[in-house]
């Protein structure tokens, strides 16, 4: 396979047909066979794979030279509008977590990491997007299957469980905000947009219907925020290990087309 391959196959598995703006080839290959993949690929990894004559490294989170990486938060937008938020009041939701993070990307060094994969000839990609759509919609069915009326948080986090995954990983999903015992009542899984909505996508979801938001990751403020409130209730399910619910398919897959990939940095 080539890089270009890695990343369609990928991006069919649901159905996408351009790159999203948080995936990129940084260094093209053809000729693949041996593929060292990891959640988070720095310099170090880079140059193990080289050492250990690995034909590509394949990263899930993108590198800082991924600058168009604010695009892809307009994914909240459209999750939100799907389950009931008025559009303008969905964009007001995303445009603060937009702006931080495009000040963010003033302030990294976006040529570090690619510039030695370069420098090694080292075929490199990062697919982010693609991979976190198919964990969320893993995640959305698992709750939706085994939900029914008056089914608790604790139900949620039972269905959550029923996910290889989530059950193999260290991590459990945790209840932020709310008890194990209260309704878990309309559960959206609100990932799949670059990274947790905060504060503002919860809150919108609360406005409008939703009564728990399942975040993969949530910081301590606003989680606070959202306790304060007590609007609604809040699912953190983990970060790694849901990010591996969409990951562990597509490893699968390549494994089936008879490549060798070796996992490193949360990847089996």
């Amino acid at each position: 396979m080539n890089t270009r391959e890695l990343m369609q196959l990928a991006m069919d598995m649901v159905g996408q047909t351009e790159i999203p703006p948080d995936s990129a080839i940084y260094v093209e290959g053809e000729g693949i066979r041996r593929i060292l993949a990891g959640v988070d690929i720095g310099v170090p990894e880079l140059m193990l794979a080289r050492q250990m004559g690995y034909d590509c490294v394949l990263a899930h989170h993108p590198q800082t030279a991924c600058l168009s990486f604010p695009r892809i938060l307009d994914l909240h937008v459209d999750l939100m509008m799907k389950h009931g938020v008025p559009e303008d009041e969905a964009r007001r939701a995303v445009a603060n977590l937009k702006e931080a993070n495009a000040l963010s990307r003033q302030a990294g060094n976006y040529d570090h990491t690619v510039s030695v994969a370069r420098l090694l000839k080292m075929p490199f990609l990062n697919v982010h997007n693609p991979l976190d759509e198919l964990g969320r919609r893993r995640m959305q069915e698992a709750v939706d299957r085994h939900l029914a009326p008056g089914s608790t948080l604790q139900d949620v986090v039972d269905a959550l469980l029923t996910i290889p995954e989530l059950k193999a990983a260290p991590t459990r999903p945790v209840i932020a905000v709310g008890r194990p015992e209260s309704p878990a009542g309309k559960v959206v899984v609100a990932h799949g947009a670059g990274t947790n909505g905060g504060y503002e996508v919860a809150s919108a979801y609360f406005r409008h219907g939703v009564n728990t938001v399942i975040y993969i990751h949530c910081d301590f403020g606003a989680v606070q925020r959202l306790r304060a409130e007590g609007k609604g209730n809040l699912i953190v399910s983990g970060h790694i290990a849901s990010d591996l619910v969409g990951i562990m398919p597509y490893i699968e897959e390549l494994r089936r087309r008879g490549l060798e990939v070796t996992g490193i940095s949360g990847i089996y």
